[in-house]
């Protein structure tokens, strides 16, 4: 595809270099800083295009009515723009991008909202604007096509189409004008209209090709009869390679910028539960241990605010990119909620309900679902015309002063809590950020807290207790949340997901039940409450993919049906849901929508699941998505699901449809298993029978509570935790039909493990459940 002759050659120029990886692991920020505009921020535009509007002014993504006073004239998806295309037998520009991204709002501000520019998009092509995160089946299949031909990908997309949607050139993020070492947007644009004009027969047989090949390079699958790959063979290779990347100082498994990559974490823990006496089974909960500490006391994580940002610009989690995404919310407060549950530390715990706070706080619809991000830019004061990033999160070292005079008694003569709280967080004078990690400039003399000595040398410095230091530091926090609540906020996303939704369910539902807290696990049934109401169709008994917040506390849904990753997600959401409050009608649910799960998206003839279903035909190629990346894969989560309500439901197939799915993905799982870490945990589970928790008692009783805490207080991955209350009408009865058989022993909640349906010998106490799971584990 990228030939040196012909017009392939004469245009491969205006392929960008790669500014974000295949993976949304590594971003080449200087690529960016020097390729962009001379000035950023922009200067606002006029109060004048604020009057004007085009067809994005009717859309309810917030991404795309960010554009709807653009001087370009954008088309949503859809028939209209294609008739347009082929009518007046233009190319389709495709601009595909999400409202909390730093580098879609620097095209906008350089390129869409420049009236020249506008005026030759307008005169030459058609115009379509995507939110990548309401569209992701678009979004995947001119993402395939950006990494193939240029070997990276990222947001902002640009991609020209053919009018029948066809790709034939593409990229990322373009500068309004030429720079040094790449063509400016302005250029790109006369030159491929030029091309059109000129040479349409063979751009229009070039994207034929390119399309035919790439249909080719992601074709996934398996023919009848075939088996998964070799577990211990994979997961060791996997491990492997994980422990290749891993940095030793500050953890992670990049150099710089560093991702949280919560699927890593999930990978380790598991590979851990199962060497857990093995040299590598320590090294595995090694790496996951220090990288998620390492974040947490990096500047990665908001110390005012909560939360985590979306990754770190640096090796030493120090300086973020400062959007907060609710998937990593919810990946991270599993990530922790097992690290507390696997060593007993309180500070992973800490960390976890941090994380939850913030989204109970700042994510949460009244309605009871979860909002998608905020942004990474916001006014530093009120009075601003120009947006920065971390402006709402960054603190100047006067200020803090200002804000924090007190003197501390009982420490060091004169110490104020501004002296502890600088040092602790380290706090400049000239602010902690370098000209390096901040190449436009936006940080200057700013301070983003990052916790430079732990507590036992912070308290030593100023010679306090530690019960004392930890109440200032407290103090100190909250202060400075009460001021942050008076700058001007960063853009929210108010979209909800079903896939993100999903995860954060889980989030919830799994810190409720490891830490004991039933809030977190009413906050998780009230937003799987909301899933149903307001994005479950009763009637065709399928999920939307997404709804936003209306006026007056309304929630307005969308006609677009949900894709692969909303019913994954939210099935794997319920079984955890399940398994932390007992309430049955999760279970039943989650089968009915693996049911339909299987029936819109299973691949009868290659297996595994396309990401989408059949119902738009302008969605040129069927995907199998084959990475974990910022989230785990769709076919990943559903390797994992198929197995635990194969075992729930006692539905052997399910077993069966797990096993084909691994088998279509063994030459990415034998190969590369660091793009699948999610599945790779699958296909250990696979080769390690789920063992079945069932606890003989009513729900509300001590004994059980108490059963059921033995249960949640130990990190066991290879097991499903089942309540029979005796009522042999209910669902679990009915589809488990060994549960009858289950009795309690002289009145008292009574535990059984379980394989197969196959149970071990009735226990009573806490202490011998401990040792029935510690034995099964081995």
């Amino acid at each position: 595809m990228g030939g040196g002759g012909g017009w392939w050659g004469d245009v491969s120029h205006l392929l960008l270099p790669c500014l974000w990886s295949r993976s949304p692991a590594r971003v080449a920020l200087v690529a960016m800083a020097t390729g962009g505009s001379e000035r950023w921020p922009p200067s606002p535009p006029s109060p004048d295009s604020k009057q004007r509007t085009n067809r994005l002014i009717h859309e309810k993504s917030p991404y795309l009515l960010q554009h709807a006073h653009n001087p370009v004239d954008w088309y949503p998806w859809g028939q209209e723009a294609f008739d347009k295309a082929r009518k007046e037998n233009k190319p389709i520009f495709l601009s595909v991008g999400y409202s909390t991204c730093h580098w879609c709002h620097v095209m906008e501000c350089e390129s869409f909202e420049n009236e020249e520019i506008g005026k030759i998009l307008n005169n030459n092509f058609v115009c379509i604007k995507v939110d990548r995160e309401e569209r992701p089946d678009i979004d995947k299949v001119y993402m395939a096509f950006v990494q193939a031909i240029s070997g990276g990908g990222g947001w902002p997309m640009s991609v020209w189409l053919t009018p029948e949607l066809k790709p034939f050139v593409g990229g990322t993020y373009f500068p309004p004008e030429d720079t040094l070492h790449r063509p400016g947007f302005k250029t790109v644009l006369q030159n491929l209209s030029e091309q059109w004009k000129e040479n349409q027969k063979a751009l229009t047989e070039r994207s034929d090709k390119i399309l035919s090949v790439l249909q080719k390079a992601t074709l996934v699958n398996a023919k009848a009869g075939e088996m998964p790959p070799d577990w211990q063979e994979v997961t060791e290779r996997c491990f492997q390679q994980l422990a290749h990347s891993y940095e030793e100082e500050y953890g992670g498994f990049s150099t710089s910028p560093k991702f949280p990559s919560a699927v890593n974490f999930r990978f380790l823990f598991h590979f851990w539960a199962l060497k857990k006496t093995s040299a590598k089974g320590v090294r595995a909960l090694e790496m996951a241990l220090h990288t998620l500490k390492m974040m947490a006391l990096g500047g990665i994580r908001d110390h005012v605010g909560q939360g985590f940002h979306r990754y770190s610009t640096d090796g030493e989690w120090h300086v973020p990119h400062f959007e907060k995404m609710l998937y990593d919310q919810a990946q991270l407060a599993l990530a922790f909620t097992d690290a507390y549950q696997i060593s007993g530390d309180s500070f992973f715990k800490d960390v976890a309900r941090d994380i939850l706070q913030y989204v109970s706080r700042d994510l949460s619809d009244p309605t009871g679902g979860f909002y998608s991000a905020e942004d990474a830019d916001s006014y530093p004061t009120a009075e601003s015309n120009k947006k920065m990033e971390g402006a709402f999160c960054v603190w100047t070292e006067d200020a803090i002063r200002r804000l924090l005079p007190e003197t501390v008694p009982g420490a060091t003569q004169g110490t104020t809590m501004a002296d502890i709280f600088t040092h602790h967080y380290g706090v400049k004078e000239g602010g902690n950020v370098t000209g390096e990690q901040d190449p436009h400039g936006e940080l200057k003399n700013q301070n983003v807290l990052i916790i430079r000595y732990s507590l036992d040398l912070t308290a030593a410095k100023f010679d306090l207790e530690m019960g004392k230091l930890e109440d200032v530091l407290g103090k100190c926090r909250s202060k400075l949340f009460e001021v942050s609540r008076h700058r001007p906020r960063p853009h929210l996303d108010s979209k909800m997901l079903a896939s993100w939704n999903g995860l954060m369910i889980s989030g919830f539902a799994r810190a409720g039940a490891v830490l004991q807290d039933k809030s977190y696990v009413q906050r998780a049934e009230r937003a799987a409450t909301f899933l149903r109401t307001h994005l479950f169709d009763s009637s065709s008994k399928r999920l939307l993919h997404s709804c936003y917040r209306g006026d007056e506390r309304t929630v307005e849904s969308s006609p677009i049906p949900g894709f692969l990753d909303d019913y994954a997600f939210v099935i794997r959401s319920l079984i955890d849901l399940y398994e932390a409050s007992f309430d049955q009608q999760w279970l039943e649910w989650a089968v009915q929508l693996q049911e339909a799960q299987d029936h819109l998206f299973w691949d009868c003839e290659g297996f595994a699941y396309f990401t989408n279903d059949t119902s738009d035909p302008s969605v040129l190629i069927r995907l199998k998505e084959d990475q974990d990346g910022s989230e785990p894969s769709a076919n990943s989560v559903s390797a994992s699901n198929l197995l635990r309500l194969s075992t729930i439901a006692g539905r052997p197939e399910w077993a069966d449809k797990s096993r084909q799915l691994l088998a279509a993905f063994a030459k990415r799982l034998k190969t590369i298993p660091i793009a699948l870490p999610e599945m790779v945990t699958a296909l250990m589970a696979q080769h390690h029978t789920l063992k079945e928790v069932v606890i003989r008692g009513e729900l509300e009783a001590d004994d059980t509570q108490e059963l059921i805490r033995c249960v949640n207080s130990h990190y066991s991955p290879n097991k499903i935790l089942l309540l029979a209350d005796g009522n042999h009408q209910s669902f679990l009865y009915k589809t488990l039909p060994f549960l009858s058989a289950l009795q309690m022993k002289g009145d008292k909640a009574t535990a059984y493990l379980c394989q197969d349906h196959t149970c071990s010998l009735p226990v009573t106490s806490a202490e011998e459940l401990q040792s029935l799971i510690i034995k099964s584990d081995k």
